[in-house]
Parts: C-alpha cells; structure tokens; sequence
C-alpha cells in the first residue's frame, strides 16, 4: 500500500483492497524529492507529523523510502515479493505523469498497479455536462456533482501489516527550522477538528465564515490536503441547515478546483483565459521590491498586513483575507498572480495546487468563475465590512492594540494611493478587453 494523499486508515478504499482476503500488506511512504523540494517548511512539517501518527495507529509499521517513485517501488517490490501496489489515485498533473511511469515500470517485472478512489467525494473529470464537455462555472458543476452523489465512507480495514524490521526503512526525517506554529497532525486530530467544528460553529458558518476575527470557519484544510480526513466523512455527516448547506458548497469549490486543474493542467502556472495573457503586469526590480514589502506584512494597509502576518506566524491565512490580499498584489501593486500563488504555497500548512493556484485566478480575474477583473478590493472597505471592530487585525497587528475601532483600519504610512492604483488596474484591463 503506497499511501500519498491519504494518510488514515479509515474510509480509505485502497487500504481495504489491499487487505481483501487477509492478504499481507507492507505500507509505504516514498519522500520524491520532485514533491519535497518545492515544499514549505510548514506543509513539510504537518505532513511529517501526519506520517508519525499515521505509522503510531498501525503500529509502528511504515516503511518509509526516498527517491524516485517508478525506482523505489520496483526495489521494493522486489525486496519482498510484492506483486501489486495499491494506491489512491492522483488527478493533478505531476502525479499523473508518475503514475503512468510507475505503471509502465512495474508492469515490466510482472507487478500490477491498482488505482481506486481518489482524494474527493467525487473524481475529477466524472462531472461532465450532456455534451460530455466539463463545466467553466462553479454553480451548474454544483448541481451536477450534487447529484451525481458520492459514495459511503467506509470502515477501516483488519489489516495484516508487514511487520517492521523485514525490511529497510528511512527514518521519518524530523521537522524543518519552523517558525510558526501548527495544528495537530494525523487521522485524531482531523475528526477532532470536525468534531469542534460541527459543535461550536457551523451552524452559524453562513453568517460567520468571513468575519476573520471569530473562529467561524472548519480548519479543516490541512487534514483535507494530506487525506488525514477525507470529504466523504465529512459530507456524510452533513444535513440541510444553513450552516451546513454552505459548508457543502465549500467542499464542492475545493472538488471544482481539482477537477477545473484536471481537464486543464496548463493552469497551474498559465492564465485559464489567454486574453488575459495581454495583460501587463510589473516584474522589474521596483516590482520585486514591492512584492517582499507584501510579502512581509509591510503595506501600511492594516488588514493585508494583519494577514500577511498570520500566514508567516501559523502558516494558514483566513479566506477572506486570502482574497483581500491577493487582490491587493494583482490589483494594486500589479504584479502577476502567479508570484503571490508561489508565496502561499511556500507558506500554507494547507497548500493545495488546484485550490491555491484556482483561488488565485479567481481574484486576478483571469481564471474559471473569475471574479471580474474591474472588480477591486478595496482594502479599508473590506476590513470595515468583515472586521468591523478590528479584532483580527488587533491579534497581528499588535502595534494597532489599542486603536479604536473607529481608526483601526485606515493606512498607516500607506505604500500606495489605492484609488489610484484601481484607476491603474482599470485602465490596463481596457487595454486587454476595450471596455
């Protein structure tokens, strides 16, 4: 059982294949370091975490190798008679290219490779319109992935596990220089997390998921990017309130994301609509410089710098800040969206690249669903509609304790004019569309 993206023992399909019949199965974790060098700290981190806990819950047992998927797992397989592995399967496009080269590899010493499943309550590419041609909109996809269903989540398997000492592993490697604080890892902690959640907020989640100073939102994401839990577990347990209808629709974003990145894989570093493609955007030395004073929290907006801070100081940052401050660096420092999407993904315990690189295009304008792109944030008028009496930005910015909420958000020391800035960004915008 090569485990990835799935990092439980339960509700987890591949395991329960792999164990049919009381087969013997060895679990495995490969560090590719195409994946790791890319990594942040924090995600390297949570996912270190997650594999500790994850080899604790089944005793001790997984085996862990590094190096180049298609080499270890024919060395592997070789080293124990192996004679099939057995994984979830991956829809984004680094990992698709894997699997294929694991698959040609292995099927020439004799060895199957089984895919089943996959990290989201529905596949990627399943929702289709009549045509057979994908959706381009998040609300008709909603539709049809809501009625297409998913399946039950499953118990956990008996597993007769390989047992440790058979064979060589690598040490788990210990956790980077971090300098931020993270949640708790692995399989407990992500349905203790539901569990807080669905007790204590979501059912206020419709009036309260983008207000950044309440504790209004699931927390859910890291555990969903390394499968700690998996969205079935959590749909299921989901009804009808408003609360809960709309956390649905949150998951069903983050399945849109996965599924827009499989039919279009070039998106992940490339604008989904090439017009905009024409688009100017800044990358001189001036540009750079104002992207590290983004970057550091340092704008003299208080609600982009009070985000920027909280990604640097817990490696997560809330969505609505993620929005005000990626339209801040599109839209008003004018630089490319793919600088901030980098950023966040070397920063967020949560970095997901359909959901990050998507997310981003969204508020640049340029991708699936887009936010408009003459729609600009205005940062003080967004701090004054979700944080209203400053209590998010008086947590990062601690120098803005004791601003009265009247205040609070207006610049300090600004590092640029906004409604100048806006002027720039639509202006530039007519030049790519004449309107």
């Amino acid at each position: 059982m090569w485990f990835r993206r799935d990092l439980r023992l339960s509700d987890h399909p591949a395991l329960c294949h792999a164990a049919r019949e009381g087969r013997e199965v060895l679990p495995l974790f490969i560090l590719d370091p195409a994946l790791i060098g890319p990594s942040g700290a924090a995600r390297l981190a949570f996912m270190y975490r997650s594999l500790r806990a994850l080899s604790d819950a089944m005793g001790g047992g997984l085996v862990i190798r590094t190096g180049d998927p298609a080499q270890v797992l024919a060395e592997v397989t070789a080293e124990t008679g192996a004679d099939e592995v057995v994984v979830t399967r991956d829809a984004a496009p680094y990992g698709r290219r894997r699997d294929a080269a694991v698959r040609e590899r292995l099927a020439s010493i004799g060895v199957d490779f089984v895919g089943t499943s996959t990290p989201y309550a529905v596949p990627p590419g399943k929702v289709l319109k009549d045509d057979g041609t994908p959706y381009a909109v998040f609300t008709p996809f909603f539709k049809a992935w809501f009625r297409l269903g998913h399946s039950m989540p499953v118990d956990a398997p008996h597993v007769a596990w390989f047992r440790p000492g058979r064979i060589d592993s690598d040490a788990i490697p210990d956790d980077p220089p971090l300098e931020c604080e993270l949640p708790p890892a692995g399989e407990h902690a992500a349905h203790d997390t539901w569990a807080r959640f669905r007790e204590h907020a979501i059912d206020a989640y419709d009036d309260t998921r983008n207000l950044p100073g309440v504790e209004g939102t699931s927390r859910l994401s890291p555990y969903l990017r390394w499968g700690c839990i998996h969205p079935r577990q959590i749909l299921a347990d989901l009804g009808d309130t408003p609360g809960q209808a709309t956390f649905r629709k949150e998951i069903a974003w983050r399945e849109f994301y996965a599924d827009v990145l499989f039919h279009q894989p070039r998106t992940a570093r490339e604008n989904l609509h090439p017009k905009m493609d024409r688009l100017t955007v800044d990358t001189d030395a001036a540009a750079t410089a104002r992207f590290e004073q983004w970057a550091a929290g340092r704008t003299g907006f208080p609600i982009v710098d009070a985000g920027m801070r909280q990604l640097l100081a817990t490696g997560w940052m809330h969505n609505r800040v993620r929005m005000i401050v990626a339209s801040f660096l599109v839209k008003d420092l004018h630089l490319p969206w793919q600088w901030g999407a980098r950023h966040f993904m070397q920063h967020l315990v949560d970095g997901d690249l359909a959901s990050n690189q998507h997310g981003w295009q969204w508020t640049a304008g340029t991708g699936t669903d887009a936010s408009p792109y003459y729609r600009v944030f205005n940062p003080i008028g967004q701090a004054e509609r979700f944080d209203p009496d400053g209590d998010y930005v008086r947590r990062w910015l601690p120098e803005l304790a004791d601003a009265p909420a009247a205040t609070i958000h207006q610049p300090t020391a600004p590092m640029l004019d906004h409604a100048a800035e806006r002027a720039e960004a639509l202006r530039r915008y007519q030049a790519v569309t004449g309107r």
